[in-house]
């Protein structure tokens, strides 16, 4: 099975290189993983019982002009890039560990030492890239049965595994929520046991494995895991935060935690946008800090959305995510996120679709799309009615857009042409006139046209005793 895999031009001379100096070489890790899921896997890590170095170079030699070759002597290993593939080369090693850094002690090894060192059974699969022995499997930890029952297991002890790397944590909560495999029991153990390792771990280490269990395709199963596992009260305790259910008299609350990650699984049916996908993770965000028990009605969250904007730019901070234009997105589409639902519960004005379009811009599709990942009511009819009230609001959106032109609308009055016409300097006036204009154009008292807006702003200028220098 496996020998068709690397029977191509490529393995073959890379173990036509690795007879030539005398080395073992196999491939290992994902690559192999890979052939048995029917992924396409275009990084091969290949290691050698010796300096994987000297083999890259070799191979180099071999493929001439059309590879580029990487050295990286302080690590002891050499990257070829060679049309889309990327090969890695390390010589076999040996682990050792200290207590208070996931960065390991690294001596020659063994292929058995290499295979050791592996986060999990699966990934310590090898194939043999010599002559005598090219094309055979070597699985010394039953990584393919693991493989066959769908199942995260470590090669040895996972309690050593896991506090010697902890990021092997995150990989393993990770690989059960893009594969949708089990963590076996002793290493979910292991981790409940171990999650305080994870402070060691870098903040970017850390976020790089919740960005891949956020894309994976139901991200939900990796939370939960990351949740019952409390290494999520550890590495994003906000989103812990969201999780209970509390009842004053009678009257109950949902669990938004829950609910948070079903808004999230619903978006991911529709969107592989990473920043869409955390908007639905922080659309909820705030509830906990705006959480308010009124006699007459219940429980409130009121200003959430507002609040979890203005918490959006710290969270991405913490976390290591970028403070650009992405984050900017979330932030809009978290403070956004109740207008449509609004707007569906009561009669549609023009004014309001207006102001909906003038502040969502281009981003209001995916803000439609994140409001109808958001009911999550078990009720048909009101589903149903939802659902239908946001059609609506889709067709205002649509006809008030193509009538008036308001998504990313550049009011046709500028501060400068205010100054210029009046002949004052920037202050209090122009901000006026200038909102006033903005207003009367998303309530529908002037068109969107540089005329009316001109008069309009003559007209305004009178309160402040203004007249124009010229039409």
């Amino acid at each position: 099975m496996f020998k068709k895999h690397v029977d191509t031009s490529l393995f073959k001379l890379i173990a036509q290189c690795a007879d030539d100096l005398g080395v073992e070489a196999y491939v290992i890790g994902g690559f192999v993983r890979d052939i048995f899921l029917n992924r396409t896997n275009k990084d091969i890590d290949v290691v050698a019982i010796g300096r994987g170095i000297d083999l890259a170079e070799a191979v180099k030699n071999k493929l001439g002009n059309e590879a580029h070759l990487s050295v990286f002597k302080n690590f002891g290993t050499a990257q070829i890039k060679h049309n889309d593939i990327e090969i890695e080369f390390v010589g076999a090693r040996k682990e050792s560990y200290r207590k208070e850094s996931r960065k390991p002690i690294v001596e020659d090894g063994t292929l058995k030492d290499d295979q050791d060192r592996r986060d999990f059974t699966m990934n310590a699969l090898a194939i043999g890239l010599n002559s005598g022995n090219f094309g055979q499997l070597l699985d010394p930890f039953g990584g393919v049965k693991d493989l066959e029952n769908k199942l995260i297991r470590t090669p040895l002890d996972p309690d050593i595994t896991y506090s010697d790397d902890p990021l092997r944590m995150m990989r393993a909560i990770r690989f059960a929520s893009q594969l949708g495999f089990v963590i076996e029991k002793n290493s979910f153990e292991a981790i409940k046991k171990n999650k305080e390792r994870i402070k060691i771990v870098s903040k970017e280490r850390i976020t790089d494995e919740l960005n891949k269990i956020i894309l994976s395709p139901v991200p939900s199963v990796g939370f939960k895991l990351l949740f019952d596992s409390e290494l999520l009260h550890l590495i994003f305790p906000l989103m812990a935060n969201l999780y209970g259910v509390e009842t004053i008299k009678g009257k109950s609350h949902k669990d938004n935690f829950y609910h948070t990650l079903e808004v999230l699984d619903n978006v991911c049916k529709n969107t592989d946008n990473l920043w869409l996908r955390w908007s639905a993770i922080l659309h909820d965000i705030a509830k906990p800090a705006t959480k308010r028990f009124e006699e007459k009605k219940g429980w409130t969250f009121h200003g959430h959305e507002d609040r979890g904007a203005r918490m959006v730019p710290k969270i991405f901070t913490e976390l290591k995510l970028p403070l650009n234009e992405k984050m900017k997105y979330v932030q809009k589409l978290v403070l956004l996120h109740l207008r449509p639902i609004v707007l569906a519960k009561s009669e549609i004005t023009d004014s309001a679709i207006r102001r909906l379009l003038f502040e969502a811009g281009d981003d209001i599709d995916d803000l439609m799309m994140l409001c109808d990942a958001d009911i999550t009511t078990k009720s048909f009819a009101k589903k149903q009615r939802y659902l239908q009230n946001f059609e609506l609001v889709r067709s205002k959106l649509k006809e008030l857009e193509e009538k008036d032109r308001i998504r990313n609308w550049q009011p046709p009055i500028t501060g400068e042409l205010i100054m210029q016409t009046f002949n004052i300097r920037a202050g209090r006036e122009v901000g006026i006139i200038k909102n006033a204009i903005r207003e009367a154009i998303l309530d529908g008292i002037i068109k969107n046209n540089y005329q009316e807006a001109f008069d309009y702003m003559v007209q305004q200028a009178k309160t402040f005793n203004l007249t124009p220098l010229q039409k």
